[in-house]
């Protein structure tokens, strides 16, 4: 019955019945050695599953043919007895094998009891339920009598008095654990190691293909002892630490720190990314270092690139990990799968990290990894750098690094060379830190040359870097390059998007949208973005901004590598072609954002430089808020002007300066439109471009006429001067829009003079000229100014036309001059006595200009509120004042400034605070003198003698008086 059903008498096997069912029975009647079966449970035991469609006749007739098959025998002590209670078979003592096995099991002798078993019980009978306690508790028995003959073998140095039996079990038993175990052990004390752990892996690959789990702890625990079954002396393994050395002069990243350290301790998988050369094994090293106490069972170190910068083969990686944890060579698997699940099983329970560096992706990582995420000090733990974010890892926790701030740059220049060299150049070593854009490579290679050459300055080093053409060359040290950092990801890049790289690198722009790539390489949006992504994931290029308007930029120090690609590569033709559409997309967006931007009603003057223009859907989604695309886009269009400035493109350069005039008035941008202005106006005149010439030189007189701070001349009458030459370079090209434009700026002049008639009589010109050619904006202003320069001389005619000019902004749509016009119409009523109106009017144009951010017009409002406020005692007037001397403080307006002073001046005096009333009294003038105004300098001045008196200094006060008398020889003017 320990085996397959086998009967013999007198010595000699006996055929066994011929019919299966017969078999069966025999075979459950023996079982219950010698109890009674019920029908029933004969059904249940001898018909496995298909009890319910066999009649209880089929038992009956099936024990007749059985009665005639041991009748054969005539052997009266085997017996078949049946009643209404069921049935069972009687035989000897003896006469069972089974009751032999339990006999000698229960005297001890488990050798000789297993040594009875042939195979599993009552072998092939295929329709016995083996789920039957019958069956079951004779399995129970043997495997019970099994694994303390095993503990016997092994307690006495006799394995093989136990390995027939276990064997035997185990292939017939291939998920019992425990005796599998058990074997494993035996053989290891037999010396078959080797033998041992192939069944570990046969076990280990069964029990993950046919039931999904891995070997339970007693089986490793018996795994990883066959490691070191076979070590000289008995020594156990070595505990691996293969961290690399920490870096003594690590910098920063405090913060990247701390987010490394957390996630190891919660048990999850810190991925430190970024660019070549930002640091990312110096931080996971300083990390693993630190955190080195928490895993006393061993630091496993590797580097996932191989050494022709591909990434490395994780079956070779895995050898050289199983070795370091104690394997021996010749036990390692061959396959990818075997050698991690070894690896896995042989970190279970162990208190180890390992630190996988320079990985290429999450595919090389996945045989890697341990087979469980545990918190610190309970089990294993990971850490990886990547140039790519990996966020699909399993677990993992993105520590992205970015570039050290100028300040750790610095600090780490001085722990390479020592706190005196960088004291004794602070500039120079600012300077390197700077250069090196704060890439923790390039400055630690910027301070080895330092370090290796102690005669050099700080400085000449410094200088060497300023040259962009050699700055690449020059951030090389021994085996230490940043341009072999970048390579690596360079040569994975696809073909097209090396070429969209090298082409990104010709622009000058600190950053750049998507559309602005697919102009620059000539290819659809979305191919274009399928290469910015490419680059992404190489850490060649970084995201900055948010949706709607995300863009991309470059490292410093990776544009200079883009660039050597692309001068190595692209002939000059092309270079130039490809930034022409870059430009020209550039300008045929501003273009069109600029005529939906409210701003100086100025005429709307472009030259013939290509426009490259995007599909109509893309332009339209870009420009649906043109303030939000300027807002993203300033900056790019800042430095494409002057980089095209710069190659000549003149045409090009001028348009894009020009387009941005009207953002920067309503953003309060004054810096960036000079300066810009000025860098493109030199390439004009050297070009000869007249109409670029003349269209900057009108943008230049407009916003420093108005915002620049005093350079100790009179603004107002040097802008006759420039008025009057702006007006022969638009004549020189018969551009009368432009000279229009011209005419108004020479009439402001006039008026600030006090030579009114002439003013009036430019106006007028101005106006004629913008009505004859279609100018609406230069009406507008023409209007303007003639207002202003009736002033409160002819009340009712100022307010006429100041009433023109608000119908006609409006008529234009231009907000900003709507809430220009209404604001100069509300001074005019409150001048006139209208104080409510005016108010009303001027409270109107400051929520206007508040809603389109416009620093500018909400000072003016400000100022007269504030004029207002004080005429009638409304307490109100010093922080309304108080509020328009900010911003024109912020920036820099010396005229609202002005303004702004002598209101508080003057509520200074009112309360008695007669230092204060002086002192900015005094500044007023100062600011009146350098604008070059004699009416608001004159005003300006009574109010200062006024002052003056009051503090007890009449002859300052007869002075400013004079001086006040001489500016204004009409009374009363």
């Amino acid at each position: 019955m320990l085996g397959p059903l086998g009967v013999s008498s007198g010595g000699v096997a006996q055929e066994l019945p011929r019919a299966t069912v017969v078999r069966g029975l025999l075979g459950a009647l023996l079982l219950a050695e010698g109890e009674r079966l019920p029908v029933g449970r004969l059904l249940d035991l001898v018909w496995a599953g298909q009890a319910d469609r066999v009649g209880r006749g089929a038992v009956h007739t099936g024990m007749s043919r059985l009665r005639a098959w041991l009748g054969r025998f005539g052997d009266e002590s085997v017996v078949l007895e049946s009643d209404a209670q069921g049935y069972r078979l009687l035989t000897a003592p003896g006469a069972l094998d089974l009751t032999r096995f339990r006999e000698l099991a229960a005297r001890g002798r488990l050798a000789e009891a297993l040594a009875l078993r042939r195979g599993r019980v009552l072998a092939g009978l295929e329709r016995l339920n083996r789920e039957d306690p019958l069956v079951t508790a004779v399995e129970a028995a043997v495997r019970a009598a099994a694994l303390p003959l095993a503990e016997s073998a092994l307690s006495t140095g006799s394995p093989r008095t136990a390995l027939p039996s276990l064997s035997a079990l185990t292939a017939d038993h291939p998920f019992d654990e425990p005796l599998h175990a058990a074997l494993l052990r035996l053989l290891a004390s037999d010396g078959r190691s080797a033998e041992a752990l192939r069944r570990f892996q046969a076990l280990r690959r069964r029990l993950s293909e046919e039931l999904g789990i891995e070997p339970g702890a007693d089986v490793q625990t018996v795994f990883l002892s066959l490691l070191t079954h076979d070590r000289p002396n008995g020594r156990p393994s070595p505990v691996p630490s293969q961290l690399p050395r920490d870096l003594p002069d690590f910098t920063g990243r405090e913060e990247q720190l701390a987010l490394v350290l957390a996630a190891l301790s919660e048990g999850r998988v810190p991925v430190v990314a970024g660019m070549g050369g930002i640091g990312k094994t110096s931080l996971a090293v300083h990390a693993a270092h630190r955190a080195a106490a928490d895993y006393p069972d061993g630091r496993l170190y590797a580097d996932l690139r191989g050494a022709d910068d591909s990434p490395a083969d994780p079956a070779r990686v895995l050898a050289a990990f199983l070795r370091a944890l104690g394997a021996d060579a010749r036990e390692i698997p061959d396959s990818l799968d075997e050698r991690s699940a070894l690896y896995r099983t042989l970190l279970a329970g162990r208190r180890a990290l390992v630190l996988l560096d320079n990985a290429a992706d999450e595919r090389q990582l996945a045989p890697l990894l341990p087979g469980s995420a545990t918190a610190a000090g309970e089990g294993p733990a990971v850490l990886v750098t990547s140039r790519a974010a990996l966020t699909t890892l399993p677990g993992a926790v993105l520590v992205d690094l970015g570039e050290l701030d100028t300040a750790q740059a610095e600090e780490l220049l001085r722990r390479i060379l020592g706190d005196a060299r960088v004291a004794a150049e602070q500039d120079a070593a600012a300077g390197i830190a700077e250069l090196c854009g704060g890439m923790p490579l390039a400055v630690r290679i910027a301070g080895a040359r330092l370090a290796a050459r102690p005669r050099w300055t700080l400085a000449r080093l410094a200088g060497l870097l300023r040259d962009e053409r050699r700055r690449l060359d020059e951030l090389a040290a021994g085996d230490l390059a940043v341009r072999a950092g970048f390579a690596v990801g360079h040569a994975r890049l696809s073909e097209p998007t090396r070429r969209t790289f090298r082409l990104l690198g010709l622009l000058d722009a600190p950053d750049f949208a998507p559309w602005a790539a697919a102009a620059l390489a000539d290819v659809p949006p979305q191919e274009a973005q399928r290469h910015l992504e490419e680059l992404i994931d190489a850490q060649l290029l970084q995201e900055c901004g948010s949706e709607p308007h995300l863009r991309y930029r470059f490292h410093d120090l990776v544009r200079l590598y883009a660039r050597e690609h692309a001068l190595a590569a692209e002939e000059p033709p092309a270079r130039t072609a490809a930034l022409g559409r870059a430009f020209g997309a550039w300008l045929a967006l501003a273009e069109q954002a600029a005529d939906q931007v409210p701003g100086p009603c100025l005429a709307p003057l472009h030259g013939d430089a290509p426009r490259h223009r995007l599909p109509s859907a893309v332009t339209a989604a870009l420009l649906d808020d043109p303030m939000a695309w300027f807002d993203a886009e300033q900056p790019a269009l800042n430095a494409s002007a002057r980089q095209a400035a710069a190659l000549r493109m003149v045409p090009v350069a001028w348009d894009l300066a020009a387009c941005q005039e009207k953002y920067c008035d309503v953003r309060g941008l004054y810096d960036d439109w000079r300066t810009t202005h000025q860098s493109v106006l030199q390439a004009c005149r050297a070009a000869g471009d007249v109409l670029g010439e003349a269209v900057l030189t009108r943008g230049l007189i407009e916003v420093t006429t108005w915002t620049t701070p005093t350079d100790g001349s009179q603004t107002m009458v040097a802008l006759d001067e420039r008025a009057r030459r702006l007006l022969a370079l638009f004549e020189r090209i018969d551009e009368p829009r432009g000279s229009a434009d011209a005419l108004v700026l020479a009439a402001w002049s006039l008026v600030a003079q006090g030579r009114e008639e002439e003013a009036l009589d430019a106006a007028r010109r101005a106006l004629e000229l913008a009505d004859l050619h279609d100018h609406p904006g230069g009406l507008a202003r023409a209007h303007q100014i003639i207002a202003v320069a009736y002033g409160e001389t002819d009340l009712d005619r100022t307010v006429e036309h100041l009433t023109e000019t608000l119908r006609l902004a409006r008529m234009i749509g231009n907000t900003r001059f709507e809430a220009t016009a209404l604001q100069f119409l509300g001074a005019a009523h409150g001048r006139a006595g209208r104080l409510e109106l005016g108010c009303d009017l001027l409270t109107r144009a400051l929520a206007m200009a508040r809603s389109l951010r416009d620093g500018y017009v909400e000072a003016f409002s400000l100022l007269y509120l504030a004029t207002f406020h004080a005429a009638t005692g409304d307490p109100r007037a010093r922080e309304t004042a108080e509020a328009a001397e900010a911003i024109a403080r912020r920036f820099t307006m010396g005229h609202h400034l002005a303004q702004a002073l002598g209101i508080l001046g003057e509520l200074d005096l009112a309360e008695g605070d007669h230092a204060s009333a002086v002192a900015r009294l005094e500044e007023s003038v100062l600011l009146w003198r350098a604008r070059g105004w004699r009416s608001f300098l004159a005003a300006a001045l009574r109010a200062l003698a006024g002052a003056y008196r009051a503090a007890g200094l009449p002859g300052s006060a007869a002075q400013a008086l004079a001086e006040a008398r001489a500016l204004t020889p009409a009374a009363g003017r």
